[in-house]
């Protein structure tokens, strides 16, 4: 028999002991197998990021279609767009109209409302509900509940450092300022890109992250960039390369960070000489988004890219400003003809963009008249269908509905046809007029006057008074006389009294 006291601690310590020398085996094994199925798993990820790149690359440009438009490249980027600024022509057009995540390009939007709504010395301060959002790897630049800073320091740290907290910090602040919240400022951006024409946007909130219902267009986001454009503030920001916060109510110590967008920096193999500013984005379901405005003396550009793989963003984006600066030119309004209906263009230096090869005479104009009555409108200008411009401009005020109008020049045809008929043939159709008058009065005539013998020959075989109402004669030959209550009817026709029938 088994002395397990004696035993029981020997064969436990054994046991120990082996489970020691096995267990880092084991861990081992286990973090080899773990790092294989992570490699695996990395692959794939590259694979597929590999696979989705060279599918977006194969889409054509949709401009390329466009009869007589100069070719443009291919691009990584899912949807993109090079426009003017100022007229609004599309130069370069891929899927502009596709809806995607903007990521942190959303801030191009905040900046906007920010910059419409508040002064630049006005005081952002931090709450708990503008920091309690972040998560890990979320960009920020460290702000704590009750910290103040200036308006202008807010948005250097919104578009160089994207940093998520502030964006917040100012959608509540601002909202505060417009007699409501952070909701507030959020319906104010959706106000805004709304009334700048986005078609396919909806904001839910101040900074890009991701949202499901947070979604925007590349054609969208280049309405939007060029707006902030033209905000001084805007561009004086965006330019810099860096930017420095000093020391807060809270904090006693300087915060810096950088510029992100690689375009601007001159040592960077990504610089662009003719960049102005924009603003970068990225989450894993929007990919890489970028924003860039150019301006190269003659023409200020935005480029937009969505959904878009890392450097290629600044690849594809240079590429299109290449493309759009070498086969395009302006042509000033002001020494073309008006189109129909307008007066006089709003701005005097106004302007389309047209490939260099395209000639004015090729080009529509539609004129639309605002909906205020005011004798304001817009002249919309296309050419070969793809849209090369748009101005302001002060029309023909009219009240008169388009059918109206076309019936008014109806009019004034049948009357100058009608002006151009000799004499002759004027004295011609008087007298068939009036033999035509004369014949409808006699056929009138003779029609009343059958009426008139109809009426007499009815009156003549009315039933004399004294017989009930509803008899008949028992023959269409029967005489009625009106003291007579009784008739005679035989078969043939003849008339006398007759005993059966009895009035």
């Amino acid at each position: 028999m088994i002395n397990f006291k004696k035993y029981g601690k020997r064969c436990l310590s054994l046991f120990l002991a082996a489970s020691m020398i096995l267990m880092p085996a084991v861990q081992i094994f286990a973090e080899e197998e773990t790092a294989a199925a992570t490699t695996d798993s990395t692959q794939t990820a590259e694979e597929d990021r590999e696979t989705q790149r060279q599918n977006c690359y194969a889409i054509v440009p949709d401009s390329n279609s466009v009869e007589n438009w100069p070719q443009g490249p291919a691009t990584y980027a899912d949807s993109a767009i090079v426009m003017d600024m100022n007229s609004g022509a599309v130069l370069y057009s891929k899927q502009i109209e596709k809806k995607h995540y903007p990521a942190s390009i959303t801030k191009l939007l905040t900046t906007l409302v920010a910059l419409d709504n508040a002064e630049l010395t006005d005081t952002v301060e931090f709450s708990q509900d503008s920091i309690s959002f972040l998560e890990y790897g979320d960009a920020h630049i460290g702000m704590t509940p009750g910290e103040q800073i200036s308006m202008e320091d807010a948005l250097y740290a919104v578009l160089l450092a994207s940093a998520n907290e502030v964006s917040y910090a100012v959608a509540e602040s601002v909202g505060k300022k417009m007699g409501g919240g952070y909701d507030t400022f959020i319906q104010a951006m959706n106000d805004e890109s709304e009334k700048l024409g986005c078609t396919g946007s909806h904001w839910t909130n101040a900074n890009g992250l991701h949202d499901e219902q947070h979604y925007t267009t590349a054609h969208d986001m280049a309405r939007i960039g060029a707006a902030v454009y033209q905000k001084e503030a805007f561009r004086t920001i965006s330019q810099s390369l860096s930017h420095t916060i000093p020391a807060t109510n809270l904090v006693n110590e300087e915060r810096t960070f950088q510029q992100k967008h690689k375009m601007l920096w001159p040592q960077n193999d990504n610089y662009y000489e003719y960049c102005k500013g924009g603003k970068t984005g990225y989450t894993d379901q929007a990919r890489t988004t970028l924003v860039t405005m150019a301006d190269n003396g003659d023409m200020q550009l935005v480029a937009v890219v969505l959904y878009d793989f890392g450097n290629d963003a600044y690849i594809d984006t240079r590429a299109m400003f290449d493309y759009a600066y070498s086969n395009f030119s302006k042509i000033s309004l002001k020494d073309q003809k008006l189109p129909e209906g307008v007066k006089s263009y709003e701005d005097e230096d106004a302007y389309i963009v047209l490939p260099k090869s395209a000639q004015f005479s090729d080009v529509k104009a539609e004129v639309k008249e605002d909906s205020n009555k005011d004798g304001s409108g817009t002249v919309t200008f296309t050419y070969k269908g793809q849209e090369v411009g748009s101005v302001k401009a002060a029309i023909e005020k009219t009240e008169e509905s388009s059918a109206a109008v076309l019936e008014k020049k109806k009019d004034k045809t049948t009357s100058t046809v009608v002006t151009g008929i000799s004499k002759f043939m004027k004295i011609v159709i008087g007298v068939v007029i009036a033999v035509v008058i004369l014949l409808i009065i006699i056929v009138v005539l003779a029609n009343y006057r059958k009426q008139i013998r109809r009426r007499r020959r009815k009156k003549g075989k009315r039933i004399p008074d004294g017989i009930p109402e509803g008899r008949r004669p028992l023959s269409d030959k029967g005489i009625w006389k009106a003291d007579e209550r009784r008739i005679q009817h035989s078969g043939d026709g003849s008339v006398g009294i007759c005993e059966r029938c009895f009035f």
